[in-house]
């Protein structure tokens, strides 16, 4: 199992929305559709992700882990 770099929340409300990123580039999603569809895990790529969900990512990430956040997410 590849080791965990960090856990992301943009959550906005109170439906979760979280990332966890991997030392190999992959991403994984855990989040809530609705209050009766909770805790859905997807692993994506960076292509899946909005240019909007990306900001928000890089804008909560602990700022040491910043640099590797935005070379997995292909960030400008």
């Amino acid at each position: 199992m590849e080791k965990e770099i960090c856990k992301i929340s943009i959550a906005n409300n109170w439906l979760g929305d979280e990332y966890f990123f991997y030392e190999n580039n992959t991403i994984k999603r855990v989040y809530d559709h609705h209050s009766l569809n909770s805790n859905k895990t997807e692993w994506i790529t960076p292509k899946e992700i909005s240019k909007q969900s990306k900001d928000k990512l890089i804008r909560s990430c602990p700022e040491e882990f910043k640099e590797q956040i935005m070379q997995i997410l292909d960030y400008p």
